[in-house]
């Protein structure tokens, strides 16, 4: 199994879907039920700033299958958000990291 970085980056517009309550709690309900999003979050250039992307760390066996993931994701909308995957490697594979 691979380890993807995913880094999204937003147009300023994407900022009305976040605050539409019913769509981010279809995107939480989505992340929940894909393990395989081990973590994810808001990107902002500064505490307390407006977000201007995300990153997701995914363990998934191919780069297809992160497309597919990103692109089901209720938060995703094409015209608003852009992503790269790159694959990720761990340094001190041999410890846990908790957040």
């Amino acid at each position: 199994m691979t380890r993807w970085a995913v880094i999204f980056k937003d147009h300023p517009d994407m900022m009305a879907i976040r605050a539409d309550k019913s769509r981010r709690d279809a995107h939480v309900a989505y992340v929940k039920a894909h393990p395989e999003l081990l973590i994810g979050g808001g990107l902002r250039p500064d505490a307390g700033a407006d977000f201007c992307g995300a990153l997701w760390i995914v363990e998934l066996d191919s780069k297809a299958k992160v497309e597919v993931l990103i692109s089901a994701d209720p938060f995703y909308v094409p015209e608003l958000r852009n992503y790269e995957i790159f694959a990720w490697g761990k340094i001190l594979e041999d410890q846990s990291a908790v957040l």
